[in-house]
């Protein structure tokens, strides 16, 4: 008898199994598994084989050595499955070939016209060995979308025509006069001597890089928080209190990895337990855990998998968060004190945007940079940062660097102590945020872009007001007059008999 259609189908395309991805290069074995939970990037791979040259250049502009090769690598991998996309059609067509003439026999049969059983049983051979086949071949092609998908995770996003090339910045300004200090004093001896810091009781609960702010250096944190949130909140932001730990799958998505360029551990991860509950088995586990190093991380994630519409935008929050950095730097006159820590309080400002629209936001987050830092009387120098200096996600930063009187053989006694960027749609792609535009007559689904900003780092901020606000002849340290309605009536903080 010959086979009916039951018996020999048109072909369908075959997915390639789990088992089948994880038999990939051993680049993309190095590669974290993305879970299942876990957004679906959408990055624009077409602009990335279509500007080779581009990206390539950009990745040595932004000193990702380690990435460079990975736009040609792409092209390779893209015409490399082009080619198994090619066969698959050709051996469905063949299979769909076969399936008809075993109809032509089938119906001759019916009809009592004699067949050749020779070429019936040879159709069926061939048909045999086509399925297999087609799967070998889907496998494969599935094991190079993913390589060039990871290829593509890999990248920085583009850099602006604003930022300078290479390592040094480009002065834009100053904020305030540069103070005249003739015997500067270190945050960390004013700290102590007036009884607002100890680092030796946090070394003992949690090591270097950790610290208790006592009394009014308790209170001078909150203040500044406060004040931060009231300059941002008048500048049309709304308030979101934002958690501290993520999936280490979005701290990725937002261009943040566990290691930095020059192999340093960034993050703090969370070791999951090893006894996992029948449900966590069954989904391979749980997702990885980090404890977030800004809260532009889950601010980012706020929107992730969502559609947001055009009449929403701009979308503009700022909160208050506890940031962890794992990597605290060599001990120093870099990291002494409350320079360079490993947990701190940070007011951050996100917004999502309209493409076109981002240098207006970009705009806005300075101004409530530059307002918080000059009402402070501050001095400070603003800076375009150059392409070494960007993150993954950041087509463009600007960072205000204070004076800290104690660190003038150290950069002339400039810090940073805010940091804006704008990312594109680096971050929404890859958290697959998107955004309904509404035209007359049509309705098109683009990406937002993204724009990120530090109204206030805590520490950094609270040691400048002690060096830059410290009397040496009354010994006390004078408190912002912004300040004031947070301090409970304080207005100088002197040591306590």
């Amino acid at each position: 008898m010959i086979p009916t259609h039951a018996a020999v189908s048109r072909f369908k395309p075959f997915a390639a199994s789990a088992s089948a991805v994880r038999r990939s290069s051993s680049h993309v074995n190095a590669a974290p598994k993305r879970p299942s939970i876990a957004p679906k990037p959408s990055i624009n791979i077409k602009h990335i084989r279509e500007n080779p040259d581009l990206y390539t250049k950009t990745c040595n502009d932004r000193n990702y050595l380690a990435q460079k090769a990975n736009p040609q690598r792409i092209v390779q991998l893209f015409n490399a499955a082009n080619q198994l996309r090619v066969d698959a059609r050709d051996v469905r067509r063949r299979n769909n070939n076969i399936q008809d003439r075993l109809e032509v026999l089938r119906r001759s049969e019916a009809h009592g016209q004699g067949t050749t059983v020779d070429e019936q049983d040879q159709l069926l051979l061939e048909a045999e060995t086509l399925k297999p086949t087609l799967n070998r071949i889907s496998s494969s092609e599935a094991d190079l979308d993913y390589e060039i998908a990871s290829l593509a995770a890999e990248l920085p996003n583009l850099t602006s025509e604003e930022t300078p090339i290479g390592k040094e910045p480009r002065l834009l300004g100053y904020i305030n006069e540069r103070p005249e200090i003739s015997t500067p004093v270190n945050h960390v001896d004013i700290g102590k001597n007036l009884g607002l810091l100890d680092f030796a009781a946090a070394s003992t609960t949690s090591g270097w890089g950790w610290y208790f702010l006592k009394d009014e250096g308790a209170l001078l944190e909150q203040a500044l928080i406060q004040y931060a949130l009231s300059v941002a909140i008048r500048h049309g932001f709304s308030v979101v209190s934002p958690p501290s730990m993520v999936y280490s799958h979005i701290a990725s998505a937002c261009g943040f990895q566990p290691r930095d360029q020059g192999g340093e551990q960034q993050s703090y991860m969370i070791a999951q337990p090893e006894k996992l509950s029948a449900f966590e088995s069954a989904h391979e586990g749980k997702p990885g855990l980090t404890l977030a190093g800004t809260a532009e991380i889950p601010f980012a994630a706020m929107k992730a998998n969502t559609t947001l519409q055009d009449r929403e935008l701009p979308l503009q929050i700022v909160g208050a968060s506890r940031c962890y950095r794992a990597e605290a730097g060599a001990r120093g006159i870099d990291t002494k004190g409350l320079y360079r820590v490993h947990e701190f309080t940070k007011v951050e400002m996100f917004s999502w945007i309209t493409k076109g629209k981002e240098l207006a936001a970009f705009e806005s987050l300075l101004a409530v940079q530059k307002e918080i830092l000059q009402s402070l009387g501050l001095h400070c120098r603003i800076l375009e940062m150059p392409s070494t200096d960007l993150g993954a996600s950041a087509a463009r930063k600007v960072d205000i660097e204070a004076f800290f009187p104690s660190r003038r053989a150290r950069d002339d006694g400039y810090g940073e102590v805010t940091s804006a960027s704008i990312c594109t749609d680096y971050q929404t792609r890859r958290l697959n945020t998107r955004l309904k535009l509404a035209s007359p007559g049509q309705t098109k689904t683009d990406f937002p872009y993204t724009v990120n900003g530090t109204a206030l780092a805590v520490p950094r901020v609270l040691a400048a007001l002690l060096e830059n606000g410290w009397n040496q002849e009354q010994k006390v340290v004078r408190v912002p007059e912004v300040l004031h309605d947070w301090m409970h009536g304080i207005r100088t903080i002197e040591k306590k008999i």
